[in-house]
C-alpha cells in the first residue's frame, strides 16, 4: 500500500468519526508526505490546518493509521504550501524556508520531559502591547500568587498570539522560583483526552486520575477541544474541583471565551468563568515591530527598520507567522553572508505574504461561520429563535454585508427567506457590539481566519 492508497483508506474511516462539516473544511488539502519508521509525516498547506488536524484531531487520525499499519506510533504534522507549476520556488527561497522552519523546530528539543514545560517561554521574552496587558497582568498574579488569585485564570484569543507562551511563562516562573516544591503540568485539551483513552483501554484510570490530582499547577492549552467529548468533560470536571477545593491552580486558554465554545457542559462551563477571564487582541502595529525588533536582537541579527516595518505591516494577526518571516531573512542572510536588502526580503517572503483569497460563494461563509459555533447549516436556515442560533445567524449576516457587499434583500433571501429590515437590524446590532464587546470582536476575527485562511 503507498502514501496515497494509505491516506485514502485512513479518510474513509475518518469520515465515519466526525461531523461531514469539519471533514470537508480540514482534511481535503492532507496528504502523507513520507513515512519515517515507526513516524507518519502528514502535510497540508496552511498552518491553521495544521493546528486544527494536530490538536483536534490527532486521536482520529493515528487510530485510523493504526488500525491499517500498527506499526505506525506517532504522528507529524507539517506545513508544506502548494506551488504553482507554472512559478516553481527559487532553490535558495526553498534553502531559506527549511532553514527558517528548523530555526523554529529546534526549540521542541527543550522541553522538560516531567513538566512539558519549554524554557524559551518566560515573561521577560513576551512582549506587553495594549492588546494582551490584561492577560499579562492576570498571569502575573497568577505565578506570584498560586491558587489563591484568579483562580481558574482563563486565557482566551486568536491563534498564534502568544496564548501558549503566557501560559507556560507562569510555569516557568513558578518552576525557577519554587525549583521542585510544587508539582506543574501543562497539556493540550487534545493530549489529555488521548491520555484519557490510552488509560481507560489499560486499565489505569487510577493512575491518571492520581497524576492530576495531586498537582499544584494545571495548565491545559487550548481546552475549546473538548467540546463534545463527554468522558473527557466528565474526568476534566472532577479533577478540577480536586484541584479547586486544595486551593491548586488551574490555567485554561481557549480561542474564545467559555460562553462562546459549543457543546461544552453548563457545569464545566461554569468552572470556567469562576475565576478570571482576560482576552489577548490582535497586536497593534508598534507592538508587531517591537516583537520584530526583540526577536532579531535575540536572534543576533542586524536587519533594516524597513524591513522589520515591511513584515509588521504584511503579518498582522499572528505572531508566530511574524517569526516565521523574520527567520526566513535571517537564514537568508546567513546563507548569503550578506545584509539583505528590502528587495530581497520581498523576494524571500512572496510565498508567505500573500493576500488571502476572496470567497465568491456566501455559502462559504455560512459553512465556515456554522463550524465555528458549532451548528449545521440547517440550524442557521431553519426559522428557529434559539439564542444559540439567533447569534449566530446575525454574525452571518454582518459577515455577507461587510466582506462580501452582499445585499440586504439578498442575504435575507440566502438565510431562509428573512426580511430586509431584519437583516439591516442583525448588522446594526451586530457592529455596535463588536465596539463595546472584545468577546464578540474575537469571534468575529476568528471566523474570518477560518474563511480565508483554507
Amino acid at each position: 500500500m503507498d502514501l496515497e492508497e494509505l491516506w485514502k483508506a485512513a479518510l474513509g474511516e475518518i469520515s465515519l468519526n466526525i461531523p461531514k462539516t469539519g471533514f470537508n473544511t480540514w482534511f481535503k488539502d492532507s496528504y502523507l508526505a513520507e513515512i519515517k519508521g515507526e513516524t507518519v509525516v502528514l502535510a497540508t498547506s496552511s498552518n491553521f490546518a495544521k493546528e486544527w488536524l494536530e490538536k483536534k484531531y490527532h486521536h482520529y487520525i493515528l487510530r485510523a493509521l493504526r488500525n491499517l499499519m500498527p506499526e505506525i506510533k506517532q504522528v507529524e504534522y507539517v506545513v508544506i504550501a502548494k506551488v504553482s507549476p507554472e512559478k516553481p520556488e527559487n532553490k535558495l527561497v526553498k534553502k531559506v524556508a527549511s532553514l527558517a522552519e528548523e530555526q523554529l523546530n529546534l526549540n521542541d528539543y527543550l522541553v522538560d520531559t516531567q513538566t512539558h514545560l519549554n524554557p524559551r517561554y518566560t515573561f521577560e521574552n513576551f512582549i506587553v502591547g495594549s492588546h494582551n496587558e490584561l492577560a499579562q497582568a492576570a498571569a502575573l498574579v497568577v505565578s506570584q500568587n498560586l491558587g489563591t488569585k484568579y483562580n481558574p485564570l482563563f486565557i482566551y484569543g486568536g491563534v498564534g498570539l502568544g496564548k501558549t507562551h503566557l501560559l507556560q511563562a507562569i510555569g516557568n516562573k513558578i518552576k525557577k522560583d519554587r525549583a521542585k516544591k510544587v508539582k506543574i503540568r501543562y497539556i493540550s485539551s487534545e493530549k489529555f483526552a488521548s491520555d484519557l483513552v490510552t488509560a481507560i483501554r489499560s486499565q489505569t484510570m487510577e493512575d491518571f486520575k492520581k497524576e492530576f490530582r495531586n498537582l499544584d499547577l494545571l495548565l491545559i492549552d487550548d481546552v475549546q477541544f473538548v467540546a463534545g467529548k463527554d468522558k473527557t468533560q466528565e474526568e476534566l470536571f472532577h479533577i478540577f474541583n480536586t484541584l479547586y477545593e486544595k486551593n491548586k491552580q488551574i490555567v485554561f486558554t481557549s480561542d474564545r471565551p467559555p460562553k462562546a465554545i459549543p457543546l461544552i457542559e453548563a457545569r464545566l462551563r461554569s468552572r470556567f468563568e469562576g475565576g478570571m477571564i482576560a482576552d489577548i487582541g490582535i497586536p497593534d502595529f508598534e507592538t508587531r515591530l517591537a516583537i520584530l525588533r526583540i526577536k532579531a536582537q535575540e536572534k543576533q541579527a542586524t536587519l533594516s527598520e524597513d524591513i522589520l516595518e515591511y513584515i509588521a505591516q504584511n503579518i498582522q494577526k499572528n505572531i508566530r507567522e511574524l517569526e516565521g518571516a523574520l527567520n526566513r531573512i535571517i537564514a537568508y542572510s546567513r546563507l548569503k553572508n550578506v545584509t539583505p536588502t528590502l528587495a530581497e526580503a520581498k523576494q524571500i517572503l512572496s510565498n508567505v505574504l500573500t493576500k488571502p483569497y476572496k470567497i465568491v460563494n456566501p455559502k462559504e461563509v455560512i459553512k465556515k461561520a456554522a463550524t465555528f459555533y458549532g451548528l449545521n447549516e440547517k440550524d442557521i436556515l431553519q426559522p428557529s429563535r434559539k439564542k444559540d442560533v439567533v447569534k449566530p445567524r446575525q454574525v452571518i449576516m454582518y459577515l455577507l454585508r461587510e466582506e462580501l457587499k452582499s445585499s440586504y434583500p439578498y442575504i435575507g433571501e440566502l438565510l431562509g427567506g428573512k426580511d430586509h429590515t431584519t437583516v439591516i437590524h442583525a448588522c446594526n446590532k451586530i457592529a455596535e457590539e463588536i465596539n463595546s464587546n472584545p468577546e464578540l470582536s474575537q469571534e468575529i476575527n476568528a471566523i474570518k481566519d477560518l474563511i480565508y485562511s483554507l
